[in-house]
């Protein structure tokens, strides 16, 4: 159905569209590289965190920072004109719903919006006409009898949703008597770019996916040549950022482009979804101010001139990994814990002698501010930020939930402190872990358990039973992204020690284990450990019965969904050039922060 269209957007969501950028535009792909430690050891890169889709900033969060807004802004315009939309594409819905009991095809265009409003990130506005259009049996009839598209758009829809659905079955239709796809689904392409999507949803030993994305790979690159340009762009667009791995905030924008040129178009629904946009992107600028405020206070960066001063691309961990607008403060709360993770893997690494790092670790274990009057000042400066920031949050969760988690915090910085000094204790005394030994360790200081315990305590679900975990056993659905994350960072950091002779990394440690091997078989093990760690994150987020994590345990959506979305970034957030720049993530802070 072709929704109505608008004349236009009303003048003040063109100012906002037109208005000077909030904040400079630093490069968020600078290099990495720095001074050497005083150790002379790797430089170790602290990683960190993103979420699910978001609630538009309303008044109450939109009025928390009215005085970043530009003086010519008329938010209330735009919130009026988002509000509009919605009821708009509200009312389609409902139409596509009467259509539904009528026409056998109805059901198939209900799922197709869906989809469509999922991809947008705008599918939240209409939960109950999305899970009324969820009808299962229809899902269960579209998966076994549609052609390839359909069965491939309701297999995804249904592992989305935790239901337990079979690869083989769905996709042995469309396979030969040897197991391989037909050739006439070669200039498929719709049913081709939904095969790939679902082709990146194992959950291990589903040989039919590990096909399906070959398959649909090899055709979708051979069809660029002659498909028609807009399409072009979005089969190449869609390759290389795959649905499943890749941010959902940043494939919506090129989703949108895409539909914008269809013949046939939803307008309500695109102007929504720009709307949107526009209204989560001035809120993470106005996020971005008072971070950077907080950050050239706190002073810092001026006292360890040598540690990374990076408040933008600590902030992107947090604006991409938790959404909707209920959730600012807590954005802004946790991008400072990411930001004291790197400082302090800085203080480690470039900074303090061993035996201060041993006060500065102890001092953390008493979470007492006078136990370290001995160290130097940078170490007690860092110490009275992160003590102050971490009781504040505390404060902040048992206002609004009833409990105080400050000894669980305390717990979970004690854990990441002892990560660090593990590594400097190797380091000093010339000692060579084992590679899986580093690695275990390696989820703990890359920061993850730590940013995570913090973000389950805010979201105030149960958190006494899963707080205990974090530092007894860290489940599967955190370890998973730290894992990733380690490896990820290591990949780029083994280049560079090549280069001057350190190594430290997961790949050199792998290398010296197993010294018959060559450094692209040790690189092609790395790969395959990130696409395990990828097969396991899946199986948390998508099965009822999660395989290593115990089936007592289970999180919030959102929780899982900010696991989920940090893995799909750390290819962004450490996806090197050959000169040690980051062009990828360049185009997401430009795409949703400016």
């Amino acid at each position: 159905m072709v929704c109505h269209v608008f004349s236009s957007f009303s003048s003040s969501l063109i100012r906002v569209l037109e208005a000077p950028l909030l904040l400079p535009a630093a490069s968020a792909s600078s290099s990495s590289s720095s001074p050497a430690s005083r150790s002379g050891g790797r430089r170790r890169r602290a990683a960190h965190v993103r979420p699910s889709p978001a609630i538009y900033p309303g008044r109450q969060e939109l009025a928390s920072h009215s005085s970043m807004l530009p003086t010519d802004f008329d938010i209330q315009v735009l919130i009026e004109r988002h509000e509009a939309l919605t009821d708009d594409v509200q009312e389609m819905l409902q139409h596509q719903r009467r259509r539904h009991q009528k026409t056998a095809s109805g059901g198939r265009e209900r799922i197709a919006t869906v989809d469509h409003l999922r991809r947008l990130c705008i599918d939240h506005y209409f939960q109950d006409e999305v899970d009324d259009a969820m009808d299962a049996c229809l899902l269960e009839e579209l998966a076994h009898g549609g052609d390839l598209l359909d069965a491939t758009l309701a297999f995804r829809l249904m592992r989305e949703a935790g239901h337990h659905v079979s690869a083989d079955e769905v996709l042995g239709r469309f396979t030969d008597d040897n197991g391989e796809f037909r050739l006439d689904y070669r200039k498929d392409i719709r049913g081709l770019l939904s095969l790939q999507d679902i082709s990146h949803m194992n959950i291990g030993q589903e040989a039919s996916l590990c096909k399906a994305k070959e398959f649909s790979t090899r055709n979708l690159e051979s069809a660029i040549n002659y498909l028609e340009p807009n399409l072009a762009r979005y089969v190449r667009q869609s390759l290389d950022h795959p649905y499943h791995v890749s941010l959902n905030q940043y494939k919506a924008r090129h989703h949108l482009s895409y539909l914008q040129t269809l013949p046939i178009r939803c307008t309500a629904m695109e102007e929504l979804a720009l709307a949107d946009f526009q209204l989560n992107k001035l809120l993470h600028q106005m996020e971005m101010q008072d971070i950077k405020r907080w950050w050239m206070d706190l002073g810092l960066a001026q006292e360890i001139p040598v540690a990374r001063d990076q408040v933008q691309k600590w902030f992107v961990w947090m604006m991409t990994a938790i959404q909707g607008a209920s959730l600012s403060r807590c954005r802004i709360e946790l991008t400072k814990i990411v930001s004291f993770v790197y400082i302090v893997d800085d203080i480690f690494d470039l900074v303090g002698t061993r035996e201060e790092l041993s006060c500065f670790t102890q001092a953390i274990r008493m979470w007492d501010l006078a136990a370290a009057d001995s160290l130097p000042s940078c170490m007690r400066s860092c110490f009275r930020a992160l003590h102050t920031v971490t009781n504040d949050i505390a404060d902040m969760v048992e206002r609004e939930h009833g409990v105080n988690p400050i000894n669980h915090l305390k717990k979970a910085w004690a854990m990441l402190f002892d990560g660090f000094m593990t590594e400097t204790k190797w380091l000093s005394a010339g000692q060579v872990p084992e590679s899986e030994e580093y690695l275990r360790n390696g989820v703990v200081t890359s920061g993850v358990p730590l940013v995570f315990v913090h973000l389950l305590f805010m979201l105030g679900h149960d958190v006494s039973q899963n707080a205990a975990e974090f530092v007894d056993h860290i489940p599967p659905v955190i370890s998973c992204p730290a894992k990733i994350l380690r490896l990820w960072d290591d990949l780029g950091s083994a280049k560079d020690e090549a280069q001057e002779g350190l190594d430290g990394s997961y790949k050199e440690l792998y290398l010296k284990e197993n010294p018959g091997l060559a450094a692209g078989e040790a690189e092609e093990h790395v790969r395959r450990l990130i696409a395990g760690e990828w097969e396991e994150l899946n199986r948390e987020c998508f099965s009822a019965s999660p395989s290593r994590s115990s089936p007592a345990t289970t999180f919030p959506a959102g929780f899982t969904q900010a696991a989920l979305n940090a893995a799909r970034m750390v290819g962004v957030m450490y996806g090197y050039d050959g000169e040690r720049r980051l062009p990828v993530l360049d185009v997401y802070v430009r795409m949703l922060l400016f």
